[in-house]
């Protein structure tokens, strides 16, 4: 069994018995949506951690749309709920990147591009570079935020 998987069950069997309403349905979720991504597909398998934290990645950024829009429509109380969640999932993921290491890692994929191709890339190679960089990356930085910065790194 993955470390990650493991921990979110001890976690929540905690938070059960402290009697953690938020921390307990928010772990719940999460183990459910990791559940639905082993059964998804042909075979049930077990996830890797790396495939554990992807799914909490994807979760924690489904939590902070959710309040965003919450927010945007005055309902403040649902607001309020989501980023508790999204706070919940944040103690799992790793440590996001600082704005200056976010522009070393994509100079860096630039350079690797770069060397791969014979000249420094373009705008036609953003695909190239994003998937280098999303590789260095490693779910320390949200998809988003990666993109604008290799935009800007490219446009130059």
């Amino acid at each position: 069994m993955a470390y990650l998987k493991a921990r979110l069950r001890a976690d929540l069997a905690t938070a059960i018995k402290s009697r953690n309403a938020i921390t307990m349905a928010t772990l719940r979720m999460a183990l459910a949506a990791i559940t639905n991504e082993e059964v998804a597909g042909s075979a049930a398998r077990e996830l890797s951690d790396d495939e554990v934290l992807a799914v909490l990645v994807r979760e924690a950024k489904k939590r902070r749309e959710a309040a965003e829009v919450f927010a945007a429509a005055g309902r403040d109380e649902l607001a309020t709920r989501e980023r508790a969640e999204g706070e919940v999932l944040a103690g799992y993921l790793p440590t996001q990147l600082s704005d200056d290491e976010l522009r070393a890692l994509v100079a860096g994929a630039i350079q690797d591009v770069a060397g791969q191709l014979g000249t420094h890339p373009g705008l036609g190679q953003l695909g190239l570079v994003m998937k280098a960089a999303k590789t260095t990356a490693a779910n320390r930085v949200e998809g988003s935020r990666l993109a604008a910065a290799v935009l800007a790194e490219l446009r130059g």
